[in-house]
């Protein structure tokens, strides 16, 4: 008797071979097909995890390490142009943010700005979506949650990679603040947001010009801890 394949079996083949006739492929693992393949989805659920004190950071929570599936999803967004992972990548954010503040209180998500230089060389401020897409999610579980881009910066600072955490830390010491007027009116607790942890410099750097300005940062959530 001839094999019958199900129609379920095909899906996947078929979805392969759409993604080789369309150049598409998994932006984690490769395969073509889908922008996010089912294995690689299922990897990148979110678990949320406290990551270990750094000094002047408030509590952060990462929704997964900086490896494997999560390191090459979150290049290919932030480097790779892939603007579609944003809503996908706000989903798992969200998830970082309900740990790092649990209990009914509304909460203000704020944005931790990119470098002037990095923001004219990918075309605009990729955390910002994240924390758009991370409130959406919040509030379709029923958390009242907004987005707000109070942070600017003062003065150039130059690329962290490959500075230690000395070096990173006088980097950014004063380089951040609160835009003017934009302070005031909200009743909701601020959560910082960033896409990776590493020394914690940039998140402590944040928290300390939202003191400045009289605004007490609840705690932070990042997609990747980077250890």
């Amino acid at each position: 008797m001839p094999y019958s394949a199900s129609p379920s079996s095909l899906l996947p083949f078929l979805r392969a071979l759409g993604g080789l006739a369309l150049g598409e492929c998994c932006r984690a693992c490769g395969r073509p097909g889908a922008l996010v393949c089912p294995e690689c989805a299922d990897a990148l659920a979110a678990r949320p995890h406290r990551c270990p004190p750094r000094p002047g950071c408030p509590p952060t929570w990462a929704a997964g390490p900086y490896a494997g599936a999560d390191r090459a999803l979150l290049l290919a967004y932030k480097h790779g142009g892939a603007r579609a992972l944003a809503a996908r990548s706000g989903v798992r954010l969200a998830a970082a943010v309900a740990a790092s503040a649990p209990g009914p209180r509304p909460l203000l998500l704020v944005p931790v700005p990119a470098r002037p230089q990095s923001v004219r060389r990918r075309g605009g401020d990729q955390t910002v979506p994240l924390a758009r897409y991370a409130a959406r999610e919040l509030c379709r579980r029923g958390r009242a949650a907004a987005h707000r881009p109070l942070l600017r910066h003062r003065r150039r600072v130059a690329d962290q990679v490959g500075l230690g955490r000395g070096e990173r830390r006088g980097n950014l010491a004063g380089a951040l603040e609160v835009r003017r007027g934009a302070a005031g009116g909200t009743a909701a607790d601020p959560v910082l947001v960033d896409d990776v942890v590493t020394t914690g410099s940039t998140l402590a750097e944040a928290a300390r010009a939202l003191r400045a300005a009289g605004i007490r940062v609840r705690s932070a959530a990042v997609l990747a801890e980077r250890r």
